[in-house]
């Protein structure tokens, strides 16, 4: 009894995983940026990104101050790094992002405000595997990234100082 149990089940997995092998190197599951991902891509990426989040982003508060020097900053690197994808402050989407699979948010309309700052802090810091977000641990510092998260953390209610800054940052879109 328990021998043909063990049988079944290791049949059952061999023909899944077979299947599954089956189904990625024939081209059946796909590979193009502009299609629709099926429902179990979906679940697998947002269930394996809110669980890394649980464990890896930091905890507790941004260490760098709420001044207009460090917005401004963050201001700057969100132009130059950030704005072709996730847009200005008209959030008007580039071609770039348009083109993005998973689609960028335009942060002007769909922002992380509300989100942890350690969360948005390990984003920009790792990226997000399957989407268009890149890592930025090799290109900025963690001072800079912390600097960057603080513009974004206060985007929707800057200083007097540093909103004609934000203001400023030249359209993306088309």
């Amino acid at each position: 009894m328990i021998k043909s149990f063990f049988w079944g089940v290791l049949t059952t997995v061999l023909l899944i995983s077979g299947g599954a092998t089956w189904f990625i190197i024939s081209g059946m599951m796909p590979a193009n940026a502009d299609g629709k991902p099926p429902a179990i891509e979906k679940w697998a990426a947002r269930k394996s990104l809110h669980a890394t989040l649980q464990r890896e982003a930091p905890q507790g508060g941004n260490p760098v101050a709420l001044t207009d020097p460090n917005l401004i900053e963050g201001i700057h690197l969100y132009a130059v790094n950030c704005a072709a994808c996730h847009g200005g402050p008209d959030a008007k989407p580039s071609n770039i992002a348009v083109g993005l699979y998973q689609p960028a948010p335009q942060l002007a309309d769909d922002g992380v405000e509300d989100d942890p700052e350690g969360t948005t802090f390990w984003k920009v810091k790792h990226g997000i595997r399957l989407t268009g977000m890149p890592g930025f641990s090799r290109t900025l510092s963690d001072d800079q990234i912390w600097k960057l998260t603080l513009f974004l953390k206060h985007m929707d209610n800057l200083t007097p100082g540093s909103k004609p800054v934000w203001e400023k940052v030249p359209s993306q879109g088309s």
